[in-house]
């Protein structure tokens, strides 16, 4: 479903809106449409990767080696 908006733009912009439009062959609207799109799926991408990235810092890394027992770690 789609929806309207109304914007207040200053009137330079909207004459450079407007060329730049024109020189993509597309409208103001399309434009305005697709920026916003792509905000959004960035902001969806950055979330998706920040969960994965949280989930495996609270996993932990496994670095190989055998766990130590308490004495190992504290030997001198």
């Amino acid at each position: 479903m789609k929806a309207n908006i109304t914007l207040k733009l200053d009137k330079e912009l909207l004459r450079e809106a407007r060329i730049l439009a024109a020189e993509q062959g597309t409208s103001i609207s399309a434009l305005l449409a697709a920026k916003l799109e792509e905000a959004v799926r960035k902001r969806h991408d950055y979330e998706a990767v920040k969960k994965r990235a949280l989930a495996i810092l609270h996993k932990g890394l496994n670095l190989g080696g055998k766990p130590l027992t308490r004495e190992q770690m504290h030997e001198r």
